[in-house]
């Protein structure tokens, strides 16, 4: 099976690129905007005929969300348009597509954790574009599946946990907000899952893949400082409002990962034990 890989430069595309390793019954190609530019709706479909591409794993997206407020059209593009070129060039070859999207197609104003079957509402231009996405992959590809998933990060590029650490070793004090809740995803347990997937057989549809368990960015500020050994910054809660941001941030982003988990007999581990794994490479790689 011959694996497309887009976005192969960013924390989830590494970590798919890291797990091929142990996956070399396929033969991937990974690609970044460099090496594919996946808005070019020719260059895409060129790519994928060429290439007798049987998968498409789209890792690739506009994630700053404050800046998608000003730079809607670029945003669209490629969260949006560019996952329709994805799909439609799929199915012309009769490939599989799995696309990555997020807990932002959902307002966070519930209260449970949200399911597959509940109606998207976004309420910031990146929900609205990955919604989009979402959409243009279902209706143009018919063996698709969404994998949503929510406050992803890895020992690789920017990411939360890298920037906690930085601020909490420079810092002595820090506000976090405490009325946010939702749940980490280490990037590595969501290509674990997408790898689960690929060797059992897409099932089309639509799933949703965090860690397992409940915080607020608050509590996994906290942790995160404790496990990286930071004793010096003090962490304090604190309210959105507080906080200002140009896009709204869902208040409650709990997924519910039942359907992934029994589609495709996976065990979830909890976030705090995925932060503690993730931290010890980040520490080790920095004693290097």
């Amino acid at each position: 099976m011959n694996i497309l890989i887009t976005g192969a430069n960013g924390q989830l595309g590494n970590e798919m690129r890291v797990l091929s390793a142990e996956n070399q019954q396929y033969t991937y190609f990974f690609t970044d905007v460099q090496e594919l530019n996946i808005c070019d709706e020719q260059a895409v479909r060129a790519f994928v005929s060429d290439h007798a591409i049987d998968l498409i794993v789209n890792c690739a997206a506009y994630t700053a969300v404050d800046k998608a407020e000003d730079n809607r059209e670029l945003c669209d593009k490629l969260n949006h348009l560019a996952s329709g070129y994805l799909a439609e060039a799929a199915e012309a070859r009769g490939a599989a597509l799995i696309q990555v999207s997020t807990d932002y197609v959902f307002d966070g104003t519930g209260h449970l954790p949200y399911t597959e079957e509940m109606k998207p509402c976004p309420n910031s231009v990146y929900g609205v574009t990955k919604l989009g996405g979402e959409e243009e992959v279902m209706k143009k590809c018919n063996r698709a599946m969404i994998i949503r998933t929510a406050w992803l990060y890895s020992i690789y590029g920017n990411n939360f946990v890298k920037t906690m650490i930085r601020l909490g070793r420079e810092r002595e004090s820090l506000g976090v907000v405490f009325d946010q809740i939702g749940t980490p995803t280490y990037a590595r347990d969501l290509a674990r899952a997408i790898f689960a997937a690929i060797r059992q057989g897409i099932v089309p549809g639509v799933y949703h893949f965090s860690n397992e368990g409940v915080c607020s960015w608050y509590d996994f500020t906290v942790a995160i400082h404790r496990l990286a050994g930071i004793t010096t910054c003090k962490v304090s809660p604190l309210h959105t409002d507080e906080y200002p941001a140009k896009a709204p941030r869902p208040a409650y982003s709990v997924l519910d990962k039942t359907k992934i988990k029994k589609t495709f007999g996976i065990e979830i581990p909890h976030w705090e034990a995925s932060l503690a794994e993730c931290i010890g490479k980040l520490l080790e790689e920095s004693e290097k």
